[in-house]
């Protein structure tokens, strides 16, 4: 992989940046794309300071309206505090966390800066610094890796401004993406969470088999967290 120069100002007019324009494009394409479909979910967890951890297997499920469920694969397996406080509320969190143009990266929620230019193989990234321009909780401030072909996103990483939980000091993740038929499919989520009542929780979640829904059995739903 080689790196090619930084730029050194936010860019003024986000919205009128071409590659800006593009990932625009590219988010519509990839929110409809996602309409309708499930995918396998794997997910690790773990309390370093209670030396507690636990795994599960679920279903996600994303409706056509876009609405997000989910659906057990099996049992879990590890510490009750591990499954009730750290997976139940990703899944909850993650369930009401509709995509909306108040937390989209979009110039209306964003200053954009081209950081570097790299190669990988025959692809070129683009890697954008993103400063959220209000304190909102969804938005974070890091950076977002484009395709530059395509614009759609490779990776998304950085910190929450503002935490959707009093009990939750610090939220900071990194988002993978695989890019298949033009469409940017999420891969892989690391996440480091700072809780004010078990300390750091970090998840480790990998997503597979990415299939047309089903017709669901709602008895197996996964229960909200209390």
């Amino acid at each position: 992989m080689s790196i090619g120069k930084e730029a050194s100002a936010f860019e003024p007019d986000d919205a009128n940046n071409p590659t800006i324009r593009k990932f625009l494009d590219a988010t519509k394409i990839q929110q409809d794309a996602l309409r309708g479909m499930q995918m396998e979910v794997d997910i690790d967890a773990k309390l370093p300071k209670l030396k507690e951890t636990g795994r599960m297997r679920v279903l996600k499920i994303i409706h056509r309206l876009g609405s997000i469920r989910y659906k057990a694969l099996g049992e879990f397996v590890g510490d009750r505090d591990v499954e009730k406080q750290v997976i139940a509320r990703y899944l909850e969190l993650d369930a009401d966390s509709l995509q909306t143009t108040a937390v989209a990266i979009t110039p209306a929620n964003y200053h954009f800066r081209l950081k570097t230019r790299m190669t990988a193989g025959d692809s070129r990234i683009l890697v954008y610094e993103l400063k959220p321009k209000k304190n909102a909780v969804g938005l974070f401030k890091g950076e977002l890796w484009l395709d530059a072909a395509t614009g759609m996103p490779v990776k998304e990483v950085g910190t929450l401004v503002k935490t959707p939980s009093i009990l939750l000091k610090s939220v900071a993740f990194e988002n993978e993406y695989e890019i298949k038929n033009g469409v940017a499919w999420l891969s892989h989520i690391i996440c480091h969470v700072d809780t004010r009542v078990a300390g750091r929780a970090d998840l480790n979640i990998r997503f597979s088999n990415v299939t047309h829904t089903a017709e669901e059995d709602e008895s197996q739903e996964i229960a909200a967290a209390p």
